[in-house]
């Protein structure tokens, strides 16, 4: 576990991320994070929460029609 103080940037206030976090996690200066509510509080993930939820929808879409799937490709 870390602690992290909230810091001046600017105008702005921010959070600065170790490099070992950043290098750990596989994200790095301009990428985006996502911030998702959760009944603990918030996370930071550098994966779209609704990006995954299509991802799942589609995965469950081609199981259900897999055969149908199989032929329309031949």
């Amino acid at each position: 576990m870390a602690a992290l103080k909230l810091e001046a940037f600017g105008t702005c206030t921010g959070i600065a991320i170790p490099e070992e976090m950043l290098v750990q996690t596989g994200v790095g200066r301009g990428d985006t994070l996502f911030v998702v509510e959760t009944p603990n509080g918030y996370l930071l993930s550098p994966r779209n929460p609704e990006t995954d939820h299509q991802v799942e929808l589609g995965g469950a879409f081609m199981k259900k029609y897999q055969e149908t799937l199989k032929r329309l490709a031949q």
